[in-house]
């Protein structure tokens, strides 16, 4: 059971986020680890691990899915993930910029190297949550912010919890309900309804 969890990003703090990245020595590629987390639910590791491959087709371009492998994932909780349109752009950006492109080149490198860990990934969200004051923020806010989002949405596009947890790439939908942070005002205009 997860007892002290990330807290989730309002719009507020999301649009915080990505404006103060443009501030960061790497802000192409920072987008794109934020967006990553935010807009795929990706974890640190997987974010660590993505290679182009799994974002491109067979001709280089960045596809709408995220074909995310076994070995990148945590687990055996690899699967294709629909990729946001905003996070679309921001790898088409970050590929023109980048030096290493190859498919089995990792899409999240340093100035001196051509990949990071999951480590560097977990550093880089607890400085940017640091600097920006949002306490009890990790690198794993950025899902739980993603999951819960979709928990809140899904219905209107007439889809249920079990394509919440295909999204977060959960064995079990317990798992994935403790992600969905509750909205007491929700519950209460749902049952006013």
């Amino acid at each position: 059971m997860l007892t002290r969890q990330a807290k989730v990003l309002n719009s507020s703090q999301q649009r915080a986020l990505l404006s103060f990245i443009t501030t960061t020595r790497m802000p192409d590629r920072n987008r794109v680890v934020v967006l990553l987390s935010l807009r795929a639910g990706l974890r640190a590791k997987e974010i660590a691990e993505l290679t182009w491959a799994m974002v491109t087709d067979s001709e280089g371009c960045i596809c709408d899915t995220i074909n995310l492998t076994d070995q990148a994932s945590k687990g055996r909780s690899g699967g294709t993930i629909p990729m946001a349109r905003e996070l679309q752009a921001a790898l088409s950006i970050w590929q023109r910029k980048s030096r290493y492109i190859e498919g089995r080149d990792r899409v999240i490198c340093t100035e001196r190297s051509k990949a990071t860990s999951n480590q560097v990934i977990v550093n880089l969200f607890f400085d940017w949550y640091r600097q920006l004051g949002f306490e009890g923020c990790s690198s794993h806010s950025g899902r739980r912010t993603f999951i819960t989002h979709a928990a809140r949405n899904i219905g209107r596009f007439g889809g249920s919890l079990r394509d919440v947890q295909a999204l977060a790439r959960h064995s079990s939908l317990a798992m994935t309900q403790r992600y969905i942070e509750q909205n007491s005002d929700a519950a209460r205009k749902v049952v006013d309804a």
